[in-house]
C-alpha cells in the first residue's frame, strides 16, 4: 500500500493524545513495538480476540502509515476494546455507531487509514443500519467484525449470529430467530470487499488484512472468533485439526476451487442457480469454478455464502469479492470541488440561516 501523507505530527499535548505517544517524523519505520500501547490487554483467557490483536499490531507497521495518520474506531462490546491496545488515534464509541462516525472522518480526512472493529452483536442489532448504509457508499474504511455468535461482554444471551434453537440465558428454550450470514449480508448491500477468515489462522488472517488495506473502498471482514467462556468450540468443525481439511474451502483468486482432505471436491452450479459441492474426478471439468473475486455482479460472490450451514458442511474462507467502483469519499470531494468552484466559498452563517427562518416575536 503506498504510503499516506503526513499531516501534523505534534498533536495538542506536545505529540501525544491522552498517554499515547505520537511518531515524531513521519519518515520513521514503525515496529510492532512501537504499534503496542502501554495498556494491560483485558479478555478473558483463551478468547479468540488475543490472537486476532497480535496479527493486527503485527501487520500495521507493513502499512507505512504514521501513528498519527491510523484511526480505529469501535462501538461497544468485547472487539471494541481493541483500540485501547493500539498506539493510534482511535475512538471507543458508542453501540452500532463506529460506521457513522468512521464515515465522518474518512470522508473529511482522506490522508487517514480509517479501520472499524466490531462484534457480532454491535454491528448487526443496534448497528445494522449503520453498517449497511457504509458497505453501499463504499467510504474508504476497513471493516473487521468479530464474530462469535454471542453476546459476550453481557455475559452469553444469545446474538443476531446464534444459530436457531441456540440455548442461552436470554433463550432458555432455544433461539427462535433465523440467523444472519454476515458475509451474505455484505454482499447483499453491495459491498465492493468481502472476506472472512479465522482468529486461529494467523497467516490467513494476515494476507486478508492485506488485501483489505489495499483494497480503495469500504472492506468488510466477518472473523471467526471463540469465546472460550460463553461459546466455545462454535467453530470447531473449521478450526479442530482433525475436521477443518474436510469442511473448509479456501477461496484463491485464478485458482481452481478444491477442498476436501483430498483435495478431491470442487464446486459447479445447480440448476436453479445455488453451489454444490462434487467430486472433481467425476466432473465435467468446464463446470467446474474456478475462484473470481473481481467478477462485477455480485451474484456468484452471494452463491458462495449461502454454502454456510449449521454444521459447517462446506465454508468458504479467503475474499469472496473485490471490485472497484467510486468511492463516497472521492465523490464527495469532487462535489464540493464543483461547487466551489461554480459558486466561491460556502458561507456557513448564511446557510444556518436560509430562506426559511424567521424571528419569533419579532415586530
Amino acid at each position: 500500500m503506498s504510503e499516506l501523507p503526513s499531516t501534523q505530527s505534534d498533536g495538542p499535548n506536545g505529540g501525544r493524545l491522552g498517554s499515547l505517544t505520537l511518531v515524531p517524523k513521519a519518515t520513521d519505520k514503525l515496529s510492532v513495538k512501537d504499534v503496542k500501547s502501554d495498556q494491560e490487554v483485558r479478555w478473558c483467557p483463551g478468547c479468540g480476540d488475543y490472537a486476532i490483536l497480535a496479527a493486527f499490531q503485527s501487520f500495521l507497521p507493513e502499512l507505512d502509515v504514521p501513528r498519527e495518520n491510523l484511526v480505529i474506531i469501535s462501538g461497544i462490546g468485547c472487539s471494541s476494546r481493541l483500540p485501547y491496545y493500539v498506539n493510534s488515534y482511535g475512538l471507543h464509541s458508542i453501540h452500532g455507531r463506529a460506521p457513522a462516525i468512521a464515515t465522518g472522518i474518512a470522508a473529511s480526512r482522506q490522508d487517514l487509514s480509517v479501520w472499524v472493529i466490531t462484534g457480532d452483536g454491535d454491528a448487526l442489532s443496534i448497528g445494522g443500519n449503520h453498517l449497511i448504509h457504509a458497505l453501499r457508499r463504499n467510504v474508504n474504511i476497513k471493516i473487521l467484525l468479530f464474530n462469535n455468535r454471542i453476546y459476550g461482554l453481557t455475559k452469553g444471551q444469545y446474538s443476531p449470529t446464534s444459530e436457531q434453537g441456540k440455548v442461552t440465558k436470554s433463550t432458555p428454550y432455544g433461539s427462535l430467530d433465523t440467523p444472519f450470514n454476515p458475509v451474505s449480508l455484505a454482499l447483499g448491500a453491495e459491498a465492493s470487499f468481502v472476506a472472512r477468515t479465522i482468529d486461529s489462522d494467523r497467516k490467513h488472517l494476515t494476507s486478508v488484512l492485506r488485501a483489505a488495506a489495499d483494497h480503495r473502498g469500504t472492506a468488510f471482514i466477518e472473523i471467526y472468533q471463540n469465546c472460550p467462556i460463553f461459546n466455545d468450540d462454535a467453530f470447531a468443525p473449521v478450526t479442530a485439526p482433525g475436521s477443518r481439511d474436510e469442511h473448509v474451502i479456501r477461496l484463491e483468486h485464478g485458482q481452481p476451487i478444491r477442498f476436501g482432505a483430498d483435495e478431491g471436491y470442487g464446486l459447479r452450479f445447480g440448476r436453479l442457480g445455488s453451489l454444490e459441492a462434487v467430486r472433481a474426478e467425476s466432473a465435467d471439468p468446464d463446470t467446474l469454478l474456478v475462484h473470481d473475486a473481481h467478477a462485477a455482479d455480485v451474484s456468484y460472490a452471494f452463491a458462495l455464502s449461502r454454502l454456510d450451514t449449521v454444521d459447517f458442511a462446506h465454508t468458504p474462507i479467503g475474499i469472496f469479492r473485490d471490485v472497484q467502483r467510486s468511492t463516497y469519499d472521492d465523490a464527495m470531494t469532487a462535489q464540493l470541488d464543483s461547487a466551489r468552484d461554480r459558486q466561491g466559498p460556502g458561507d456557513l452563517a448564511k446557510l444556518l440561516a436560509g430562506a426559511d427562518t424567521w424571528d419569533v416575536g419579532a415586530p
